[in-house]
């Protein structure tokens, strides 16, 4: 399943995704993030899991499980620039904010901004079209509601 979909996010027109791969998607781009800074902190997996049970749907169990999933396709995945395109086609436009908030709450889940993490938020949220001040906004809305 995690190599299909490798396949599918790295073809040079990719299918839009179905629901569960989006979800995937979405979960392996948030571990990419938490990873990135080379501390994958318990923190930062907590709130994969809570981000994963609210915008999922999802039992505790479940999330948990869609993050072990993610986990492995982020390990094996090329690049960023896949996983936010596969987002940005199966995530409208109003609801890609979230996603940017979502991304911030990872950063943030471990009590500090690495620059590591901040970058790489930055060019997924170019990526997924939210410009600099949404994302700036999302931050902020996020570092409030902590």
């Amino acid at each position: 399943m995690i190599a299909e979909l490798i396949r599918r996010i790295t073809a040079p027109a990719p299918p839009v995704l179905d629901t569960n791969d989006a979800r995937l998607a979405l979960m392996a781009l948030l571990v990419r993030i938490a990873r990135s800074d080379g501390d994958y902190a318990l923190s930062e997996i907590e709130r994969i899991d809570r981000i994963c049970e609210k915008r999922c749907g999802l039992t505790p169990n479940q999330a948990r499980l869609l993050r072990a999933e993610a986990e492995t396709l982020e390990a094996e995945a090329p690049d960023t620039v896949r996983f936010t395109r596969a987002i940005k086609d199966a995530v409208p436009f109003e609801e890609r904010v979230g996603v940017v908030e979502a991304m911030w709450e990872v950063v943030l889940a471990d009590g500090s901004r690495d620059a590591e993490e901040e970058a790489i938020v930055r060019l997924a949220s170019h990526f997924l079209g939210v410009n600099d001040r949404d994302c700036a906004l999302a931050r902020q809305r996020v570092e409030a509601a902590s």
